[in-house]
């Protein structure tokens, strides 16, 4: 790839699909990042924690920082015979790329760079401006961007605003940004027995009538009835397993997984501390004992509705004649890690496709995004630039 590849974003979405990078395997799709970006005049670092690659790479170095973030890692292909195509052949039909990642997201990677690589052309860029790559956002998580701010904050890097560019859009180009994401928790209730003959169950104690007496009141309680700007709060009972393969015996052990996504209304400590206790409540007197084990993958977060809001979103409504839905909707994103840095929204393609068999991006929705970024870009720099606003 050289330098003039990037004034086409087609050609570099689908260099980048053609990198089989499933969570955590690269392939290669950073180099492609990389050498774009380096070809630009951007400082370029690789940041490796584990078996993660990634980037971060900054043009300039005063104010403001504009941002933009994304992945380049894909969710595994699954049935390999269900595609039409080849998921990683990026083949290019009637205006349509196939691939792995399509909209998910090394379709935005590729609009971003070369609506930079525009706007440096013009000299537009009146500040710095930088990007943040990682591969691991379709996995734990925890190697990846998570890693990635928490080196930036010791180092005393400064980003002012950022964009995260996940297939925000629900069914047309721009019709949705989202500007805050709930917070998410996993947990592990085990409850621990004794085993015993099914026939002598005074001599045994049945984890399984606690488990599901555990689990229906967990159920039954509601979170809160919504937050400003959020739905409720909800907790979903994902797995049980007991393991239990004799039909004549008492179990030691039953095991449950719940997975609860909270709007701002919550804390993830909170709702650890309301777990322990609805559980050893409900357990009372059982001649056993509960263990429970939680994670919190991020919290809730909402970015206000200021004036780097509304600055994309006009821009959106210029660019494609759409009004964007401020949005909270939708799982975790890597936009969770990068609030602790600066204020971040989320937009992207068309997300219909994303995570499926044959995912699919159009070249116009690429073109248009694009777009959408550059006329972002230029507007920032003239709205939040000193040299502008004084």
């Amino acid at each position: 790839m050289t330098a003039s590849d990037l004034i086409d974003p087609i050609t570099l979405a689908r260099e980048l699909i053609r990198r089989p990078s499933v969570t955590p395997a690269d392939a290669g799709a950073m180099d492609v990042v990389e050498t774009a970006l380096s070809g630009l005049g951007f400082a370029c670092r690789r940041l490796r924690f584990g078996e993660i690659e990634n980037l971060y790479a900054r043009l300039g170095d005063r104010g403001p920082n504009f941002c933009f973030a994304g992945h380049t890692d894909v969710v595994p292909v699954g049935d390999l015979a269900a595609w039409t195509q080849p998921p990683f052949d990026a083949e290019l039909r009637d205006g349509v790329i196939v691939g792995r990642g399509a909209v998910d997201m090394k379709g935005a990677i590729a609009a971003a760079i070369v609506a930079v690589s525009n706007v440096i052309g013009d000299g537009g860029v009146n500040g710095s401006l930088s990007f943040l790559i990682t591969g691991d956002e379709e996995g734990q998580a925890t190697d990846g961007t998570r890693a990635v701010v928490a080196h930036l904050k010791a180092e005393g890097e400064q980003i002012d605003h950022c964009i995260v560019g996940e297939p925000t859009s629900s069914k047309t180009l721009g019709d949705m940004i989202k500007i805050g994401r709930r917070g998410s928790l996993n947990a592990w209730i085990t409850v621990h027995g004794v085993q015993g003959h099914v026939a002598y169950p005074e001599r045994a104690a049945n984890p399984a009538p606690v488990l599901v007496k555990i689990l229906s009141r967990l159920d039954a309680h509601v979170l809160d009835k919504g937050y400003p700007e959020f739905p409720p709060s909800n907790l979903e009972i994902t797995e049980m397993e007991i393991g239990n393969p004799a039909q004549n015996v008492i179990p030691a052990r039953a095991r449950a997984r719940i997975n609860i996504r909270f709007n701002p209304a919550h804390r993830g400590k909170d709702l650890i501390d309301w777990l322990h206790r609805e559980t050893l409540s409900t357990a009372e007197g059982f001649a056993g004992r509960i263990e429970i084990e939680a994670t919190i993958s991020g919290e809730a977060f909402l970015t206000e509705n200021d004036a780097f809001v509304q600055l994309c979103a006009d821009e959106v409504l210029g660019a494609l004649g759409v009004a964007p839905v401020l949005s909270t909707t939708g799982g975790t994103s890597d936009a969770r890690f990068i609030r602790e840095l600066c204020p971040v929204i989320e937009f992207g393609l068309v997300g219909a496709t994303m995570h499926m068999v044959d995912e699919q991006v159009e070249t116009a929705d690429i073109l248009a995004l694009s777009d959408v970024y550059q006329r972002v870009i230029r507007r920032y720099f003239e709205t939040f630039s000193p040299a502008h606003s004084s």
